[in-house]
């Protein structure tokens, strides 16, 4: 089955920008697979609830930024359910794998109540951080026009929840993931990752003032 989500779900990333496009989604289900095989429970995980929510978890990513839907976790949760259904799933197969959907949103607020639920939403986490994380920043910035440095908008004074810059998106959301990690395994590469992008921002801003 899980082959055949995938294959299901992949046309929904045909136009989708670096930072929310399908080889995102295979970095993550890579981060996951990692999570499972050092986690001191792996054996209690289910792994193909694991796999089957990364490889759904976006799918509505690209409806969300186009404006046609509020939240793509919630839309991606009801349509990979239908997905799933179609696909012969369990109904606690979808049950399970929409709410890791529904879980893995940074902005949902919505806290993940299993620990597969956890992986995915860690192993999305993790994606944002690290020289990667950097990467989608500034990609995703420049998808939506946003300026990659104000230095009329310093960080102390940007009263936006996400940074009125893509500088500022990194100290505003970026560097605030490692405090929404739920498993310890993906803290520990959580604190790494964070710490490769508090060294960027830190040259970054640097070299942006002239300084260096």
């Amino acid at each position: 089955m899980l082959e055949e989500v995938r294959s299901r779900a992949r046309p929904y990333f045909e136009d989708a920008p670096p930072a929310h496009d399908w080889h995102h989604v295979e970095r993550v289900d890579a981060l996951a697979e990692t999570l499972i095989d050092r986690h001191p429970d792996s054996a209690g995980i289910d792994e193909q609830i694991v796999h089957l929510a990364v490889a759904l978890h976006d799918i509505g990513r690209e409806r969300e930024d186009r404006g046609e839907i509020d939240c793509h976790a919630m839309w991606g949760a009801r349509e990979g359910s239908e997905i799933l259904r179609e696909l012969g799933a369990t109904d606690e197969t979808v049950s399970a794998v929409s709410h890791c959907i529904c879980a893995h949103r940074y902005s949902n607020e919505i806290e993940p109540e299993t620990v597969e639920a956890m992986i995915v939403s860690d192993a999305d986490n993790l994606d944002a951080l690290g020289a990667v994380g950097v990467g989608r920043v500034f990609a995703h910035g420049t998808a939506i026009d946003s300026p990659m440095y104000d230095p009329a908008v310093p960080v102390a004074d940007d009263e936006t929840s996400s940074g009125v810059s893509q500088y500022n998106h990194l100290h505003k959301k970026i560097l605030d993931l490692p405090d929404r990690i739920h498993t310890d395994v993906a803290s520990d590469l959580a604190a790494e990752r964070a710490q490769f992008v508090r060294e960027f921002a830190s040259r970054f801003e640097a070299e942006a003032v002239g300084d260096r």
